[in-house]
C-alpha cells in the first residue's frame, strides 16, 4: 500500500516568511494535486511538520504562524500530523511505526528542502526497506534564479539509488 508523506510544506518558506524558497509555490499546487490523488483513493496522508525549538534556525519557531503547515496542503480529519525536530522525518516522530501499523510499503514524498529534509528522509526510508518515490515537481529547495540548481543536483543523487523520481502530478498508486 502506498502513503503520501507531505515534509516541511510550511508558511516561513514562502514569500513573506523567514526563509522563502524558489518555487515553494509551484511545488505546493503540485503537492496539493499529488494530495488530492491520494484523498480520492482513500490512502493514508502523513504531514510532517518541523518545529525548531533550539532557535539555531531562525524559522519554524515553536507557535509561530511560520511554522504552520499552508493552507493549499491544510491537513483534514483523519490525516496524520507529526512533529519532528530534526531533517530526518523518522527521527523522534514515530513515523516508522505508523507506517508499518499500515502496512505501508511504497512512500511518496513531495516538500521542502529538497536537499535537506526530503533527502535525508528518503534516503533513510530507503535504508528501512521502503520504496520511495519522490515527486520531483513537488519539492523545492534554496535558489536564486529559475529552478535551484540544488534542488535539481538533490533529485539527480536521491533518482541514482534512493528513490524513484517523478516528473509532473502522475501518481501510480498500489
Amino acid at each position: 500500500m502506498d502513503a503520501l508523506l507531505l515534509i516541511d510544506i510550511q508558511n516561513d518558506y514562502f514569500p513573506g516568511g523567514k526563509f522563502p524558497l524558489k518555487g515553494m509555490g509551484r511545488a505546493t499546487k503540485n503537492a496539493k494535486k499529488i494530495l488530492e490523488a491520494f484523498r480520492a483513493k482513500g490512502l493514508p496522508v502523513i504531514h510532517i511538520r518541523h518545529v525548531d525549538s533550539s532557535g539555531r534556525a531562525g524559522f519554524f519557531r515553536p507557535d509561530s504562524t511560520g511554522s504552520e503547515i499552508h493552507k493549499l496542503v491544510k491537513p483534514i480529519q483523519d490525516e496524520t500530523v507529526l512533529i519532528k525536530h530534526f531533517q530526518n522525518s523518522f527521527r523522534d516522530t514515530g513515523l516508522l511505526e505508523i507506517l508499518q501499523r499500515r502496512g505501508i510499503k511504497r512512500i511518496h514524498v513531495a516538500g521542502a528542502q529538497t536537499n535537506m529534509c526530503v533527502d535525508t528522509t528518503i534516503r533513510a526510508g530507503f535504508d528501512l526497506g521502503y520504496q520511495m518515490i519522490l515527486h520531483e515537481n513537488a519539492c523545492a529547495a534554496r535558489g536564486l534564479l529559475g529552478t535551484s540548481l540544488i534542488h535539481l543536483i538533490s533529485v539527480r543523487t536521491l533518482g541514482s539509488v534512493f528513490a524513484e523520481t517523478v516528473r509532473g502530478v502522475r501518481v501510480d498508486l498500489q
